[in-house]
């Protein structure tokens, strides 16, 4: 007796990969990790997006492309979520199965509880080449310091600000001329191939760590197949 049409196709399909994206703005990273899984560079699905502004840009995106998009009140708190809005964001993460929580422009500090449950499964991108001016507008620190040289770095979070294990870079010059509108917009084009390229290496199996050091992505590497 032969098996129904596609059973060994549903036997044999390795699970997909699944991130819980967490975002507070337009959302142009998250564009860019989806058309990365769009192209086939990215093996990973979206399983829930959710912010913490209700008109947020990023949740259209979702809903435009049919993901699960949600609106989480943060709380009372101004820049970080508070115990309610914490168990909240537990719950719906864990719900939708996440393996990975990739934070793409949320604004808020994560700490305690929520790093414990998702330990070592929660990545950031930060518009500077850490450990070099961590925090807020990292962009505009690097011009107004002088520096010849900035970019962007994915590394793991943990229980300090911008201070986990660095898994990727790429450095982006600063010009002549260069104003913190135009720096910061060569970052985010920098961000836009650096994130998925290195989502995709921790979605392959490829990236290890070791106390500080991370193994399996060199810096600045290319989204590949």
């Amino acid at each position: 007796m032969n098996p129904p049409a596609g059973y060994a196709d549903r036997v044999t399909k390795t699970p997909a990969f699944r991130l819980g994206v967490l975002g507070s703005g337009k959302g142009s990273n998250f564009v860019a990790i989806c058309e990365a899984m769009d192209a086939g560079l990215l093996p990973a699905e979206v399983a829930v997006v959710i912010s913490d502004v209700a008109e947020a840009g990023i949740l259209k995106h979702a809903t435009d492309r049919g993901l699960p998009a949600r609106y989480l009140a943060p709380g009372k708190f101004r820049t970080k979520l508070d115990e309610d809005a914490e168990a909240a964001y537990l719950t719906a993460l864990r719900e939708a199965r996440v393996d990975l929580v990739v934070l793409a422009g949320f604004m808020r500090i994560l700490k305690g509880e929520f790093l414990r449950a998702f330990e070592g499964r929660v990545v950031n991108i930060h518009p500077s080449l850490l450990p070099s001016f961590p925090g807020l507008a990292a962009w505009k620190q690097a011009l107004d310091y002088g520096v010849k040289v900035t970019g962007c770095t994915v590394h793991y979070v943990d229980q300090g600000v911008d201070t986990g294990p660095i898994i990727g870079q790429r450095a982006v010059p600063v010009l002549d001329g260069d104003t913190a509108e135009s720096l910061h917009a060569r970052i985010q084009e920098a961000e836009r191939q650096l994130y998925p390229a290195t989502i995709a290496a921790i979605a392959r199996g490829r990236v290890a760590v070791r106390g500080r050091l991370t193994t399996g992505f060199g810096a600045g590497q290319p989204v590949d197949r």
